[in-house]
């Protein structure tokens, strides 16, 4: 018999292979803050990095823990480490791995958010270059001689630009540069990161992975290719006590998640790690479903462009063909010049008009009007968002009822 399983298989088993308490198919939701040792000596040697264990919950819980492993196994790496929210982890990275004299080389096409944070690095003194990740060529030629980090996302919000993902990792592991890819719109069931030779996976759990829009979350995996124990910004204490494979994690979870406090709730892990379990099931639907309603608005007369890396016009159709197991749930559209982005989106009834993505629910949203507003008219040219863009994130209603929805707002 095969001891290798299928995605599905091994995620919904994962919990009740690790024998939880009294037999239970989940982890269970552990409330405790804090936890007593009758030898202190325990506790001693958990404060020293000597032994894993538990000794206050703003670092690790064993609900929260039982998701990190989940999350491991899904991006076939060798640790994890939860947070709060998606934007906690790619903080937290940051924060603990990057001193003031160092570059950072980033994909011009960042999400809001993460591209505010970067922003604010670069108020703190952070030297940050933002460039055009499709071609490596733009990569290579950002590089500095204190470059520590690359970090570029695999489909990008909401222009769904791909990263020259694989190049990018070569160039990286020659250099010896941090790589930090964001799996957020892609998720685990589609691509691996590890695939491309990424240092470090970023997830927003809050996405596909947690599914339902019931709990905010983030991860930050460590694959296991990179080169801790050369890295220069390792703090020294962690070498005495600290196994060099482990030491970027190590100090992740001690600079970034203890001292930044982006801790995520057992409640939250709870309903995440139960949400991972139909990740794929969730996604085969959501990409059929988003497949045949960009194909539906690439031929349609009032719609100007669909940005969705299944249509053969997309500039990286074949780039994701290529690394993605499919083409994602996320699509943006430009509408002609004589619709009202606002009045269309008003007409739709099923649609539900949200800011979130990797819902069950089929959602939409302005983006320049709201989660690019901040950016400004230039950046958001800059970044490919035209003023009318709508970003959909396609749920797993039945297709017909959002095809519709669509085509009675378009005046069908």
């Amino acid at each position: 018999m095969s001891t290798k399983k299928g995605f599905t298989t091994t995620i919904l088993h994962a919990d009740r292979l690790g024998k939880p308490e009294h037999g239970s198919l989940h982890k269970p939701i552990h409330t405790s803050v804090t936890y007593g040792h009758e030898d202190v000596q325990d506790l001693v040697d958990i404060f020293q990095n000597k032994k894993s264990g538990y000794a206050y919950s703003r670092q690790g819980n064993p609900t929260i823990t039982a998701l990190e492993q989940k999350v491991t196994q899904m991006e076939h790496g060798v640790s994890s480490i939860a947070f709060s929210t998606g934007m906690a982890a790619i903080s937290a990275t940051v924060m603990a791995l990057i001193k003031g004299t160092d570059h950072i080389v980033a994909s011009s096409f960042l999400f809001g958010n993460s591209r505010s944070i970067f922003q604010t690095f670069i108020d703190m003194g952070i030297s940050i270059d933002f460039v055009d990740a499709t071609l490596v060529d733009n990569v290579r030629a950002a590089i500095k001689e204190n470059t520590r980090m690359v970090f570029v996302e695999t489909i990008a919000n909401p222009a769904t630009q791909i990263a020259d993902l694989k190049n990018i990792g070569d160039l990286c592991q020659e250099k010896g540069i941090l790589y930090v890819v964001d799996n957020t719109m892609t998720s685990p069931y589609l691509f691996n990161p590890v695939n491309v030779k990424a240092s470090l996976v970023i997830n927003s759990l809050t996405k596909y992975i947690g599914g339902h829009g019931n709990a905010l979350g983030g991860a930050v995996t460590n694959a296991g290719l990179f080169d801790w124990a050369n890295y220069p910004n390792i703090f020294p204490g962690f070498k005495t006590t600290v196994k060099p494979e482990n030491l970027g994690m190590t100090q992740i979870r001690k600079k970034g998640l203890r001292d930044s406090g982006g801790t995520l709730s057992p409640e939250a892990a709870h309903s995440i790690s139960v949400g991972a379990e139909t990740l794929a099931l969730r996604l085969d639907r959501a990409c059929s479903n988003a497949l045949a309603l960009a194909q539906y608005f690439d031929k349609h007369p009032k719609v100007k462009k669909v940005f969705y890396p299944g249509v053969e016009s997309h500039p990286q159709h074949a780039l994701a063909g290529e690394l993605f197991a499919r083409y994602g749930g996320l699509m943006s559209i430009e509408l002609d010049e004589s619709i009202d982005c606002l009045a269309f989106l008003n007409k739709l009834k099923l649609v539900v008009k949200s800011s979130n993505l990797g819902d069950t629910r089929t959602l939409a949203i302005p983006v320049a009007q709201t989660i690019f507003f901040e950016l400004g008219a230039e950046r958001r040219a800059e970044m490919g968002i035209p003023e009318s863009m709508i970003r959909l994130s396609i749920g797993i209603e039945d297709l017909e009822d959002l095809l519709e929805d669509f085509k009675t707002a378009l005046g069908e």
